[in-house]
């Protein structure tokens, strides 16, 4: 079983901007793997892509996080928000069928209101000069507790709704 059996590429993408229309995170659709399904992407900020374009921030930031909290979400059974080395948050839903883990849904890309951007971090793990990372990070906006909260509840009834209208179809999976 995949993700595109709960539900079409296109509809995944749907989701994907609808989170990012809702509350500026990059939005991710995540396969078991920990790879992204659609080609969909919208930056929540300008820090991310710099990041995520140099190797070492890719596979010992962004590939970290991502695999931290896809691996609690997927043991908890439970949706998960924690943070990625360079401070921003990240939320993810299992998305479970029955007993089997299909990934996730996942958004990132602000910081809590009480965050900061972790640029000296950032720039030990990538070598990025902190005066390129200032300016990018001054510029990655906040998200209240209570946002994040509504944004983790919308992603979850989207996942349960797909999960649901899967099983509806395919009793007995």
């Amino acid at each position: 079983m995949e993700l595109t059996d709960l539900l079409p590429l296109e509809k995944w993408v749907e989701i994907e901007k609808e989170i990012y229309r809702r509350s500026g995170l990059d939005a991710s659709v995540f396969d078991t793997k920990g790879y992204r399904i659609t080609g969909y992407r919208e930056w929540a900020n300008p820090l991310c892509p710099v990041i995520k374009n140099n190797d070492k921030g890719q596979s010992f930031i962004c590939a970290v996080a991502h695999m931290n909290v896809a691996s609690q979400a997927q043991q908890t059974r439970s949706p998960v928000i924690e943070e990625c080395d360079a401070g921003l948050v990240k939320a993810c839903v299992p998305i479970m069928v029955g007993e089997t883990y299909m990934g996730t849904l996942c958004g990132c890309g602000k910081i809590r209101d009480d965050g900061e951007v972790e640029t000296f971090l950032v720039n030990k793990i990538t070598d990025i000069d902190e005066e390129t990372l200032e300016p990018l990070a001054a510029e990655v906006q906040r998200i209240s507790s209570e946002d994040l909260k509504a944004m983790l509840s919308y992603m979850t009834k989207m996942v349960d709704a797909a999960v649901t209208e899967y099983q509806n179809k395919n009793p007995g999976e």
